[in-house]
């Protein structure tokens, strides 16, 4: 996953556009990147850290203009300590295009294929996101012959970009002295919000990936783009949309609400903190089943945190805090090996033994991926005394990879491939594991909206709705260097 923005307006863009990605952080901390065009010129800042380590107030007084894109990127595979696989990427023919890219393209060595043979067009990188700006300028030039350009052109470029790539995402780009682009994939795998501020006469359009980094400009939050719909907004402010896919469907990455988003965000008319509660009141009624002898509930900070007290509520049994986290570390799912991953755990997560000692303790997360931050959890709170430990997770079981632009790695990596939960308990130390009904965390999300019934849930169900993922695609993936932009 990362996190993208965009803007225009008839002000000074920069700082909407820092404090959007500052708002987007969770979603992507290994690289970020913005870029702004000032009239004729186009400017552009990236590389490896930190929104507020890459953009310093120096680089604010350069990246100027009244429309821009942002990015924060989170790698999936390939390498993560690659400067030039920072967002965003920039083309100078048959436009200037920058464009900024969340997801993961499934067709990405094919395209690159035919971008290079058929297409004539060079690139420099293994990133899918430089594939996917050059297919787009290709089909622009293909439409203009490098003539005047309109939006009737652009949607049209979207819909046989449409047709030429397959997977999940959400795209934010600028075309020199035009305006501002996005658009969503057919399927609407990947989250991409849209707000607006009215000053008088003027209007001012943000795009992000969540709500939340909308409002905290003090924009009206409007709706989410829907699946194969993009947006063109020139640099006066004129905004139109078009539906550039025959057959759209919505089908949203379920996993957003489990782990990615902010609480404080709404996706599809469903407010994630409501979503999370709902997940804590049916993995409480699967617990209750158990007859487990539990003296507290105790949530792995963060996200986990609103299912553990709506677990712990519907259980009646006393709700604890017993770690201390430190809210400078990043967050372990993101990082990239499990020597890394260990390190951050004891460093993130502190104990309060007298919330353990002596207790059966039950865990909640909001999922158990590769199982080894569980397992160093656990072993923490043994240490700290605990009789018994239990976990439950708000998600099922993580049996197969994501390829939408989540870092769900190979079936081996996975602890629950091919593992019962007796073994997945064993394998992790636990007394005891517990994990959601898929059903159920599907039925917390429509319990909001009922309109909202299907989701990429590929993770968990092995079905993956582009239909050209196999096993040899799988197996692919991880022995070649191409990532996730």
């Amino acid at each position: 996953m990362c996190g993208i923005t965009g803007i225009v307006s008839n002000q000074s863009i920069t700082h909407t556009l820092v404090n959007s990605l500052k708002g987007l952080q969770h979603r992507g901390q290994q690289a970020a990147g913005i870029g702004t065009m000032d009239g004729n010129l186009m400017h552009l800042k990236k590389y490896l850290g930190l929104v507020k380590e890459v953009i310093t107030e120096y680089d604010m007084t350069y990246l100027k203009g009244n429309a821009g894109i942002g990015h924060v990127r989170y790698p999936t595979a390939g390498s993560a300590n690659d400067p030039e696989q920072a967002h965003p990427f920039y083309v100078n023919s048959p436009f200037g295009i920058m464009l900024a890219h969340n997801g993961n393209l499934t067709n990405a060595h094919e395209l690159r294929d035919d971008v290079l043979k058929k297409n004539h067009r060079h690139v420099r990188t293994y990133s899918d996101s430089e594939v996917l700006i050059n297919v787009f300028a290709f089909e622009l030039e293909q439409l203009t012959k490098h003539k005047s350009l309109d939006n009737d052109k652009i949607f049209r470029a979207i819909t046989k970009l449409n047709e030429r790539i397959r997977g999940g995402y959400a795209v934010v780009c600028l075309i020199a002295n035009y305006g501002l682009v996005a658009f969503r994939d057919p399927n609407g795998i990947r989250p991409l919000a849209l707000g607006k501020k009215e000053e008088g006469t003027e209007k001012t359009y943000l795009l992000a990936s969540e709500s939340c980094a909308i409002e905290v400009n003090s924009f009206e939050f409007i709706r989410d783009i829907d699946p194969g719909e993009a947006v063109v907004i020139t640099l006066d402010g004129k905004f139109e949309s078009r539906i550039c896919h025959p057959k759209p469907s919505l089908n949203v990455c379920i996993f957003e609400y489990v782990y990615l988003s902010r609480p404080d965000s709404i996706i599809e008319k469903v407010s994630v903190q409501e979503a999370r509660r709902n997940m804590g009141k049916y993995l409480a009624k699967t617990i209750s089943g158990l007859n487990l002898d539990i003296d507290v509930v105790v949530p792995v900070p963060d996200t986990s945190r609103v299912v553990g007290i709506e677990v712990a509520d519907r259980l009646g049994i006393p709700y604890r805090e017993g770690f201390v986290k430190n809210h400078f570390a990043g967050r372990t799912f993101m990082l990239a090996n499990h020597e890394q991953r260990l390190i951050a755990v004891r460093n993130k997560l502190s104990p309060i033994a007298l919330e353990f000692k002596d207790k059966n303790v039950l865990l909640v997360d909001d999922s158990i991926v590769r199982g080894t931050t569980s397992k160093k959890i656990i072993d923490i709170v043994r240490k700290q005394g605990a009789k018994k430990v239990y976990i439950a997770s708000a998600a099922p079981q993580v049996r197969y990879p994501n390829v939408y632009g989540i870092d769900m790695p190979t079936h081996n990596e996975l602890i629950a491939h091919e593992r019962s939960d007796e073994e997945i308990a064993l394998a992790i130390g636990a007394d005891k594991v517990i994990f959601q009904k898929l059903e159920n965390l599907k039925q917390s999300i429509t319990d909001v909206n009922p309109q909202l019934v299907n989701f990429d849930a590929s993770c968990f169900d092995g079905k993956y709705i582009t239909g050209d993922v196999n096993q040899d695609y799988l197996d692919s993936l991880f022995s070649v260097g191409w990532n996730e932009h």
